[in-house]
C-alpha cells in the first residue's frame, strides 16, 4: 500500500489522506497560482485521484488555462485554505498543496514550472534577517 500522507485546511473542516508516493512535486509560478497563494508560487504534490480520500465541504473556482485546459482549484468552504488543483489535461490526477500537509518531510520540489513568471521578490538574499519565531518587533513611527 505504501506511505500515507495526511493533511487538512487551517480550520480542520477539510481533511485528506493520500496513499503512496506522489507522481511529482512541483513549484508553480504562474499568475493563477501566485494569486491563489498570495505569494510568489505554490508547491503541490500530484497523486492519482484514486490514491486520495477527502472529507469536508469544498468550494471550487474553475478557469481556462493558456493551453485551453480547464483548471479547478478547490479550497475549504469555511477558512479558504487552498487544498488541491485539477487539470483536464490529467483528469485522473489531483495536486495537493504541500502547505496543508501534516508532515511533508521527504517531499522535495522536483520541478519548477512557469519559472518565466517568477517575481523578483520571491527569493531572499543571504543578508535578510531570519527569526525562528515571531520577533518582538514594532514598526518605527
Amino acid at each position: 500500500m505504501g506511505k500515507t500522507l495526511s493533511g487538512k485546511c487551517m480550520c480542520g473542516a477539510v481533511t485528506y489522506v493520500a496513499t503512496g508516493a506522489p507522481v511529482v512535486v512541483a513549484q508553480c509560478h504562474c499568475e493563477e497560482c501566485r494569486r491563489l497563494s498570495g505569494t510568489g508560487h505554490t508547491v503541490g504534490a500530484m497523486f492519482s485521484s484514486d490514491a486520495v480520500i477527502m472529507t469536508g465541504e469544498l468550494s471550487t473556482y474553475i478557469y481556462v488555462s493558456d493551453t485551453g485546459s480547464e483548471v479547478t482549484k478547490a479550497f475549504c468552504k469555511t477558512c479558504g485554505s487552498p487544498i488541491f488543483g485539477k487539470n483536464t489535461r490529467l483528469p485522473d490526477h489531483i495536486t495537493l498543496t504541500l502547505g496543508t500537509m501534516d508532515d511533508a518531510n521527504g517531499l522535495d520540489v522536483q520541478v519548477v514550472i512557469f519559472a518565466r513568471d517568477k517575481p523578483h521578490w520571491d527569493q531572499l538574499p543571504d543578508d535578510v534577517s531570519s527569526f525562528e519565531v515571531q520577533p518582538e518587533w514594532k514598526p518605527q513611527g
